[in-house]
């Protein structure tokens, strides 16, 4: 059975996996994000997000330590407004302003997946794609946001905010997956996994057991 490795150092990202039945181990990059970005001269923000996962997915698949069996994934997300991309604030005073700026609008959030087989029986190849989803924003007040980039969480994510946690009740509506805003899309996942006839199944932990619902 495949080994799914994951090449993010995000809580959100395993917990997500972890409640569609995977158990992937964790192996963060160290990948300098700005300057593979400028090594690249990229700027339009699907493709930031697409080049920086197959950094991060590339960077841990070299390690010699990992699996024979592995898949490696890796995600990256961006945050682009009016055509500008936006990853973590550097800062409390960053993450003020682009509060200020998101407040009562919407913004288009890409995350960048990339998958390096490196089965021995695979193809060994790579396949990557990026998933998009439009953000509405709630109208936050002055006290509302300073509130919120004190709590620290908006210094830890790409675009300054969540949707599984403190952010949760600043964002009105998404139209798209919204598994892809909490940093990794479930069905893009698995359309990419089956590109490397890896079925979706067979990285379930364990023997899943189906619960029919009641009172």
């Amino acid at each position: 059975m495949p080994t799914l490795v994951l090449a993010s150092a995000s809580p959100a990202r395993r917990t997500t996996l972890l409640h569609a039945g995977l158990d992937p181990l964790v192996a963060v990059s160290a990948v300098d994000e700005e300057a593979v970005v400028a090594r690249h001269g990229v700027t339009d923000p699907q493709d930031v997000a697409l080049l920086l996962a197959r950094a991060k997915a590339e960077h841990v698949a070299a390690d010699e330590g990992l699996p024979e069996n592995a898949v490696v994934l890796g995600c990256d997300s961006v945050l682009e407004i009016d055509g500008s991309v936006h990853g973590k604030p550097s800062g409390p005073d960053e993450a003020v302003e682009r509060w200020r700026r998101m407040r009562g609008r919407h913004g288009v959030l890409h995350t960048g997946h990339w998958l390096v087989d490196l089965r021995p029986d695979g193809s060994g190849g790579s396949v990557g794609a990026v998933g998009t989803t439009t953000v509405h924003f709630a109208d936050l007040t002055d006290e509302e946001i300073h509130a919120y980039v004190a709590t620290g969480e908006p210094l830890e994510v790409a675009g300054a905010f969540t949707v599984d946690g403190l952010g949760g009740a600043f964002v009105e509506r998404i139209d798209g997956d919204h598994h892809c805003v909490v940093g990794v899309s479930l069905p893009l996942l698995r359309t990419l996994l089956a590109r490397l006839g890896v079925p979706w199944h067979e990285l379930w932990r364990g023997t899943t057991t189906h619960h029919p619902g009641g009172d």
